[in-house]
């Protein structure tokens, strides 16, 4: 699900056709409609560079590096390092690198870089950082370098195995297998080692729009079939089947435990699974219009925040966030600051903030 530019909806992922230093405190405003917030110039950093729309940005696991994928078929991977704003403008134009997904080629149909996703994994006696990046055609790439020499390698391999334009791409915690989603309706499992692809997933009727890792090797699907799907590698059949949306599912994450798995669906629902029941723990209808994304904050047993509460973010075309406690299944906060579709939102590594990203061109930063 998207929209166009003036908000309305429009099927798309692009459609079947191919369609440091430590920071400064924030200053908090505890009203739900707060005015716009003028960022001084010299608390910016703009990174310029790409030539069309930038779909995906995604932070290296050590902060250093910042990635971004365009309509221009590039990643870029720009060098952040500590302090404020400022003392990079002093230092001279930020170190950035740039990876293209065609050389010689610019009359692709489609070339949207749409997908990035970061992992960490230890090799021989250094780690080595890896993205991979999506694009809305026939297949994924990677790309290896070293963290702190920012020195890029030749591209690796062009994993092929889709026949249509990838929605969703997932690494396990281990970083040996990855998850990619498609609108050909599949999932697929690659081998990262050989570049191989392991295992396809073709349990869906229509087009898989999600993708999301439990563990190591189970994981789950999501799909304009409206059905929820938990796989796991070398299994033939799904080990779980949720039905119960009545609307394409848009996105599914687990929960940092990987015990519950959240939904949420062009129904106007976001709902709470475990695999011990067929049906859901919990249905959330408190949203008027459809949710296109979902977060889990980063608490629990296992995370940074482990005696933190628990909480579901949804975003939602009723221009509204809400925070829900899946503990008891109730709704906690309703944040309505966005005059528009909200279509992105990002918990804090602390858990204590929220942003969120909308049509309306405004970034809001809400105090959990």
């Amino acid at each position: 699900m998207d929209t166009k530019p003036n908000g309305d909806k429009e099927i798309v992922r692009h459609e079947e056709n191919g369609k440091a230093g430590d920071p400064e405190p924030m200053e908090i405003c505890t009203s739900s409609t707060a005015l716009p917030c003028e960022i001084p110039s010299s608390d910016l950093l703009i990174l310029e560079g790409h030539t069309s729309e930038v779909f995906a940005c995604a932070w290296s696991p050590d902060g250093s590096l910042l990635a971004s994928g365009s309509g221009d078929s590039t990643a870029r991977i720009w060098t952040i390092g500590d302090g404020p704003c400022n003392s990079h403008m002093q230092n001279g134009p930020v170190n950035v690198m740039v990876l293209k997904h065609f050389k010689g080629r610019t009359n692709e149909k489609s070339k949207d870089v749409t997908t990035l996703e970061w992992n960490v994994r230890a090799r021989d006696t250094y780690l080595q950082q890896v993205l991979m990046m999506g694009k809305q055609e026939f297949g994924t790439e990677r790309w290896y370098w070293e963290p702190k020499a920012i020195l890029c390698r030749e591209l690796v391999n062009t994993l092929i195995k889709h026949k249509g334009p990838i929605f969703s791409l997932k690494w396990n915690k281990k970083g040996d297998y990855l998850l990619s989603g498609s609108v050909d309706k599949t999932a697929i499992v690659w081998d990262v080692k050989s570049g191989e692809w392991k295992q396809q997933f073709e349990f869906h009727s229509a087009p898989t729009l999600d993708v999301d890792w439990r563990n190591n090797n189970s994981f789950a699907t999501c799909s304009t079939d409206n059905m929820i799907y938990v796989c796991k590698v070398g299994e033939s059949r799904p080990l779980k089947a949720f039905s119960g949306h009545q609307s394409e599912v848009n996105a599914i994450k687990w929960d940092p435990s990987g015990s519950l798995l959240a939904s949420c669906s062009d129904d106007t629902t976001a709902k709470i699974w475990s695999v011990k029941q067929d049906t859901c723990l919990h249905d959330f209808r408190e949203h008027a219009k459809e949710i296109y994304t979902i977060r889990w904050s980063p608490c629990g047993p296992g995370t940074s925040n482990p005696n933190q509460q628990l909480l579901l973010a949804s975003a939602s075309f009723d221009s509204t966030v809400k925070l829900w406690d899946v503990e008891i299944g109730r709704l906690v906060h309703s944040l309505n600051g966005h005059r528009d579709p909200v279509y992105s939102v990002a918990f804090s590594p602390n858990s204590e903030y929220l942003a969120t990203g909308s049509l309306d061109r405004c970034l809001n930063i809400w105090s959990v």
